[in-house]
């Protein structure tokens, strides 16, 4: 340091000296030096804490919403259930906020549920709800976490600001389930307004096309665009070019002839005929005749192990080198029953969509000697018929191992060279069940968003009378096949949960 002694006299010229000295301006640099990594180290240890918990609350709001949504499932106790969920089911912590460092509890967040969200992840949710069956979103809200920043409070006060002490954390999340149909047949039908799946189990269904000019109501059924069900990379149906072929793959094929998809997905609705659906749909049940007729090799076509239908097969021959029994159109009534319809569809009385009620004691004492199968009553659907006629049929040996053993019409296919397949579910189809008053459907109508995918068990052959393309269709509701809300939890389905804000 600098000793400048200055007498009086001499004070000019010692002014000068002193304005010219630099001694000590080193400790001018060091206090600016200190002054600006103090700020720097107060920005990077209180920013650092803020952004720490920002990412732990926001790791507990997602956590919570995910759990919360996974109840989501359009049942009357889907809310209750999530809140549940929420509560109890998940646990973290944050670290450097004041109060209590766990989080977990009811008392951490606070939940809503939605009906929709908006297109603009930018716009409020607004369509909260408390109808469980409607509920299609949660939207997690956590409690405000306040981070002190002690650092920023001692470079405020250097700097002369007002003094902060403490920034406020939130963190929001929205999640919810995203629901996906599996292998769906290119097939729509019409429902009544209110009508579900899983509310209608057991009950039939008359499906018939609607022709040109024809009204659609209730029970008509019309196609889906295959180009809106994306076909099954590695599915039988790939590569399938022509229209007509891909239509006839994708009805009478076994097994994953699309790819899954959203059943929130907008697809294309097609009125009218398509040519040879009806022997596409009867492979199932053992018949190759017209455009399938070439088919009876095909390993993606064997018929259902059990194909029960009330009329024999006919043996065809040709010279000394027998071919597989084939039914061909043979139309001679067996000592079987095929299942019965709905008597009020008999009668006419119910229209299309049947009650469940079915004359299942005329069906078991004619096909199982007035004893039901092991696994069913007096009440079950046709489908648990089916089923246990084919569990049956394989607890026993052969000769006897058939659905109905000792009849001219045992139930075992015999038509297709390599037999039948393994899975009951080939006399199953997954199919789109539209509002079409709302939907406006006038043929070729896109965009439309399905109110379900439903299982359906086809309960007999497919009849074209006349021989015209006009197909009678019936089937047996099994279940919703995939639905946002539906609380379908088995077949042809899946779903993920999933965030979305």
């Amino acid at each position: 340091m600098s000793r400048l002694r200055c007498p009086f006299p001499r004070m000019p010229s010692c002014l000068r000296r002193f304005a010219a000295d630099e001694g000590g301006a080193v400790l001018v640099l060091w206090g600016m030096f200190l002054a600006v990594a103090f700020g720097f180290l107060a920005l990077a240890v209180d920013f650092g804490r803020v952004a720490s918990t920002q990412s732990e609350m926001q790791s507990y709001a997602d956590q919570v919403a995910l759990a919360a949504a996974g109840e989501l499932d359009g049942r009357t106790d889907a809310i209750t259930r999530a809140r549940v969920a929420a509560d109890r089911l998940i646990r973290d912590w944050q670290t450097f906020a004041s109060g209590d460092q766990v989080l977990g509890g009811a008392a951490d967040f606070q939940l809503a549920f939605l009906t929709t969200l908006p297109g603009s992840d930018t716009a409020a949710a607004t369509a909260t709800t408390t109808d469980a069956r409607l509920a299609r979103f949660v939207r997690v809200t956590v409690a405000t976490a306040t981070v002190p920043t002690p650092f920023a409070a001692v470079a405020s006060t250097l700097r002369g600001d007002a003094m902060t002490s403490d920034v406020d954390i939130a963190a929001t999340a929205t999640a919810g389930p995203a629901a996906y149909a599996c292998d769906v047949t290119p097939l729509m039908f019409c429902v009544p307004p209110g009508w579900r799946a899983d509310a209608n189990r057991g009950d039939q269904i008359t499906l018939r096309s609607g022709g040109p000019g024809a009204a659609w109501g209730p029970g008509n059924f019309g196609f889906l665009d295959p180009s809106s069900l994306p076909t099954d990379t590695e599915g039988p149906c790939a590569g399938v070019t022509s229209q007509a072929q891909l239509y006839r793959c994708l009805v009478g094929a076994e097994r994953a002839v699309t790819a899954c998809i959203r059943t929130d997905q907008g697809v294309t609705t097609l009125t009218g005929q398509r040519v040879g659906l009806a022997e596409a749909f009867n492979t199932r049940f053992d018949h190759f005749s017209g455009s399938m007729q070439n088919l009876r090799n095909n390993p993606a076509y064997r018929p259902a192990p059990n194909t029960v239908q009330g009329t024999l097969p006919r043996r065809q021959g040709n010279g000394n080198a027998p071919r597989p029994a084939c039914r061909g159109n043979n139309v001679e009534v067996s000592d079987a029953m095929r299942l019965p319809r709905d008597t009020c569809i008999v009668s006419g009385s119910c229209g299309r969509f049947g009650d469940g009620n079915w004359n299942r004691a005329a069906y078991v004492a004619m096909n199982h000697n007035g004893v039901y199968p092991a696994g069913t009553s007096a009440t079950s659907t046709r489908y648990a018929m089916y089923l246990a006629e084919i569990a049956a049929a394989r607890s026993r040996t052969a000769p006897n191992n058939v659905p109905l053993p000792g009849r001219q019409e045992t139930g075992a296919p015999q038509c297709h060279a390599l037999g039948p397949t393994s899975d009951p579910d080939r006399r199953t189809v997954v199919a789109a069940a539209v509002d079409c008053a709302a939907n406006n459907i006038r043929g070729s109508t896109s965009n439309v968003v399905p109110l379900e995918y439903v299982q359906l068990f086809m309960t007999e052959p497919v009849a074209s009378p006349g021989g015209g393309e006009d197909a009678e269709i019936m089937v047996e509701v099994i279940r919703s096949a995939g639905g946002l809300g539906s609380g379908a939890t088995v077949g042809t389905y899946r779903e993920i949960v999933q965030l979305y804000r």
